[in-house]
Parts: C-alpha cells; structure tokens; sequence
C-alpha cells in the first residue's frame, strides 16, 4: 500500500512557479476600478446637487 501511494505523490510537481506570480497588477487595477466607480459617482451626485 504504501509502495502505491509513493507512486501517485511522485506524479505531484513539486512546485508550481505560477502560484508565486505578484498579484500587484491586479491590485493596481481594482484600486483603479474602485476610483473609476467612486469618481463617477460623485460626478453624477455633483450633478444631482447642481439641478436642486
């Protein structure tokens, strides 16, 4: 049994490079989301003010 069980965790890559890669592009762009969204909605607040 357990002669099998080395055999399947032989077939396990040791390390994946791609488990590593930075997220901080993906950071900078939902920072860049989130002021797209919260700019916008000011403007159509500012705009909502201005037609009181």
């Amino acid at each position: 049994m357990s002669n099998n069980l080395k055999s399947q965790n032989d077939n396990i890559p040791a390390h994946d490079a791609h488990d590593d890669a930075s997220l901080k592009g993906t950071f900078v762009f939902v920072m860049g989301l989130g002021v797209a969204i919260v700019v916008s909605w000011l403007a159509v607040w500012a705009l909502f003010l201005s037609r009181i």
